[in-house]
């Protein structure tokens, strides 16, 4: 399978060309702007051929691609990719608004080609497994940051998404209300705290960036059990009164921890076997919406808007 990644910045050195440079199923072609970049990666991971814009891209051939470029030229990107056949996976978000999101989905549903977003908490064995825990009633995640306040719109969809989404993910039924509190100060966004609700079962997630430490601790609870994820590396299990320690064999590499190995095989795979990804366009846009109608609320609340930075 031909397969091409476009954008290769930091997201894209750390977490995918690792991985897929690792497959022998695949033929990778890079696609930058940047000719000593795109010369560097060639080189080290010796890969035969490389594009300097989306257009030889897909000239090139690919079956499929994955972007991670700068946020705002997704869905352009997304776009060109859906109308040529091209299975897409994308880097959450796929855009800073839900309407962009929304039409995005539908192009890639009119022209029958895959859409995948990179919510990479679902394929982390650490979360993963508390989704076949019975009937969680309370979910609790902290995702926390140093000195990094900014305006609503770029903390919540370029950051706080990875909260929504899992939450929504661990939830055991459907989000019935939606609840959003932030601290403002000077129109920027330093904390925000979220609560979703269902029929008896209460999610939280909270994000400050402007904390002392950057951390994400999940807590899933139901009854007579506890589970407490510490970055996405060790669980901790109490039941009891007595605590039961999980981890990874020493061996297991980061990236296989954080998801990213299971997320890339699994989008690969789907394309390959013409399945729908477990992540569905649908799904993947609700996260997206939660998002949007966060983001209102902060703005409405006094956090400055996007056009107004």
């Amino acid at each position: 399978m031909r397969v091409g990644i476009i954008g290769l910045g930091d997201i894209a050195r750390k977490a995918y060309l690792p991985v897929l440079t690792d497959r022998e199923d695949i033929e990778l072609v890079l696609c930058t702007r940047n000719a000593q970049t795109l010369e560097l990666l060639q080189a080290k991971y010796r890969i035969a051929e490389t594009a300097g814009s989306v257009e030889q891209l897909i000239t090139a051939g690919i079956q499929a691609a994955f972007i991670h470029t700068a946020t705002e030229s997704h869905t352009q990107i997304a776009e060109q990719l859906i109308t040529h056949g091209i299975h897409v996976f994308v880097d959450k978000p796929i855009s800073y608004h839900y309407a962009e999101c929304g039409r995005i989905a539908k192009l890639a549903e009119k022209n029958q080609v895959l859409l995948m977003v990179g919510f990479n908490r679902r394929y982390a064995p650490m979360v993963a497994s508390l989704k076949s825990e019975a009937d969680p009633r309370m979910v609790i995640l902290q995702k926390n940051r140093i000195a990094l306040p900014d305006v609503a719109r770029r903390f919540i969809f370029d950051d706080f998404i990875h909260v929504v989404d899992t939450l929504r993910y661990l939830a055991p039924g459907e989000v019935k209300q939606v609840k959003v509190s932030p601290y403002i100060f000077e129109g920027q966004l330093y904390h925000i705290t979220l609560q979703l609700e269902g029929d008896g079962f209460t999610c939280i997630g909270v994000m400050n960036r402007d904390s002392g430490v950057n951390e994400e601790v999940l807590e899933v609870m139901n009854p007579g059990n506890k589970w407490v994820v510490d970055g996405l590396n060790t669980t901790v299990h109490l039941a009891n009164g007595e605590e039961k320690f999980l981890k990874f064999k020493d061996w297991d590499p980061v990236l296989y921890r954080r998801g990213f190995v299971d997320m890339t095989d699994h989008f690969l795979s789907c394309v390959r076997e013409g399945k729908q990804p477990q992540i569905s366009i649908s799904d993947a846009l609700e996260s997206h919406r939660i998002c949007e109608l966060a983001v209102q609320e902060v703005e409405r609340l006094g956090a400055l808007t996007w056009e107004s930075r």
